[in-house]
């Protein structure tokens, strides 16, 4: 996945900017980015404090950190069985 070039904290600063009162167009022009993008991150980050933004990052690292070891651990049973299947 492409890394985003805004950090957590500005994309929640962005957000509260816009919860404060300034139009949705501005806050997109003032920092560059589109619409689209805007809600994209109001959806993921949305509600959110600095330091939950930081707790979702490390559960999602563990979280496709454990999807790795889960997909070798499966891979290593597909190889066991054929292995014991052609003795």
């Amino acid at each position: 996945m492409r890394k985003s070039r805004f950090t957590e904290a500005q994309i929640i600063g962005m957000i509260k900017e816009q919860e404060a009162g300034m139009p949705t167009a501005e806050v997109c022009r003032k920092h560059g980015l589109s619409q689209g993008t805007f809600y994209k991150f109001k959806s993921k980050y949305g509600g959110m404090e600095v330091s939950d933004a930081a707790k979702l990052k490390a559960l999602e690292d563990e979280n496709a950190k454990l999807k790795r070891l889960l997909a070798d651990q499966m891979l290593d049973n597909v190889v066991l069985k054929d292995l014991l299947g052609k003795s």
